[in-house]
């Protein structure tokens, strides 16, 4: 029986990564000081490379906005996997920041930001892959995206 690892986990969901986002300004996508990666903000950037888009609780439902978030967060461990070869480099996720792009009226961003915290223990186990996290509503997000999340994760 192979050891349960990140990868394996990973491997067991069957799910595709997207190619991993590059920088569009000027910032780096991860930065490891001692054994802490600090991961920039990222959006939902799909397979075929396209951003899901909207305002959740306007052009985007709750349901929406939970897979916008899921897609973040495969966005993210395509970054991490790019960066350090393996999610297997990933010790725990230390802090997730959710940022919704909500209409006025939108209250559920905990439940938008689940998309990805219940990818992230999926992949890296409850005691692992679950942090400290906030999620909160902004304003427009760049490119109008649906969600941004950034996330601190410490290494093996």
């Amino acid at each position: 029986m192979e050891p349960l690892t990140h990868e394996n986990r990973f491997a067991a969901l069957n799910l595709e990564l997207p190619v991993a986002p590059k920088p569009v300004a000027v910032y780096r996508p991860v930065v490891v000081v001692d054994r802490m990666a600090y991961v920039s903000g990222h959006g939902p950037v799909q397979l075929d490379g396209s951003l899901i888009k909207g305002r959740v609780g306007a052009e985007l439902n709750l349901e929406e906005g939970y897979a916008a978030a899921r897609q973040v967060g495969l966005a993210i461990l395509a970054t991490l996997r790019s960066h350090f070869g393996s999610l297997d480099a990933v010790g725990r996720v230390v802090k997730v920041l959710g940022m919704v792009n909500s209409a006025p009226d939108f209250y559920e961003h905990p439940k938008v930001i689940n998309g990805c915290s219940e990818l992230f223990a999926e992949v890296f186990g409850a005691e692992q892959g679950i942090g400290a996290r906030s999620a909160v509503g902004m304003g427009p997000l760049p490119g109008n995206i649906a969600v941004e999340i950034e996330v601190i994760f410490e290494l093996a």
